[in-house]
């Protein structure tokens, strides 16, 4: 009788372990949501910096003018799907099991890199050294769709696991913050240019 009760505690010892280790795995931490969100933002000045460049050296401010609402179009294709993105992916992970979460988050995340693709294309050729009218500079941008992309779907994917490990409440709680005003776009009209 007591060999049994010994194998019983090594094996809940054993369970125990194994668990923490679990729960010590790669932390949940959403904080890129942000980043992104910032690097996103970030790209409109810089823009609107080399129309500008543009419309002076033409002396013509119709150049900005028209400039801006195209980049504004872009931009709000992109806003409208890093929204769509954001709350796929928290749906992805509270309505299915583990393995379909992540195929259902890879296919999400290949769709917004598509779109980031799109804006990077649009915002690069638009800046390229010797680009529109000759004028001079090329525009540097911290947005990088490939980059990106990858550690968004990383930080998801710790987000499954550790969701995983919550129950109903805490968990919708969790993954609300993936949709909190922190991480949302800044509309165009209000980014500082």
């Amino acid at each position: 009788m007591k060999r049994y009760n010994l194998l019983i505690v090594l094996l809940l010892l054993i369970f125990n372990v194994t668990t923490a280790q679990k729960k010590n795995s790669p932390a949940a931490d959403l904080s890129i949501l942000k980043e992104t969100k910032t690097k996103i933002e970030n790209t409109v000045p810089l823009v609107i910096k080399h129309l500008q460049a543009i419309a002076d050296k033409e002396s013509d401010n119709n150049i900005v003018t028209n400039g801006k609402a195209a980049l504004g179009k872009e931009y709000g294709i992109l806003e409208s799907e890093w929204f769509l993105y954001r709350n796929n992916m928290k749906n992805c992970i509270l309505n299915n099991s583990s393995k379909k979460a992540k195929k259902c988050m890879d296919y999400h995340t290949q769709y917004l890199r598509n779109t980031f693709i799109n804006y990077s294309n649009y915002i690069s050729n638009l800046t390229r050294k010797n680009g529109y009218l000759g004028v001079e500079g090329d525009t540097k941008f911290d947005f990088k769709p490939a980059d990106i992309t990858t550690k968004l779907s990383e930080a998801y994917l710790n987000a499954n696991d550790a969701a995983g490990r919550m129950k109903g409440d805490q968990k919708k709680e969790f993954l609300g913050q993936t949709m909190s005003e922190d991480n949302k776009l800044t509309p165009f009209a209000q980014i500082p240019q």
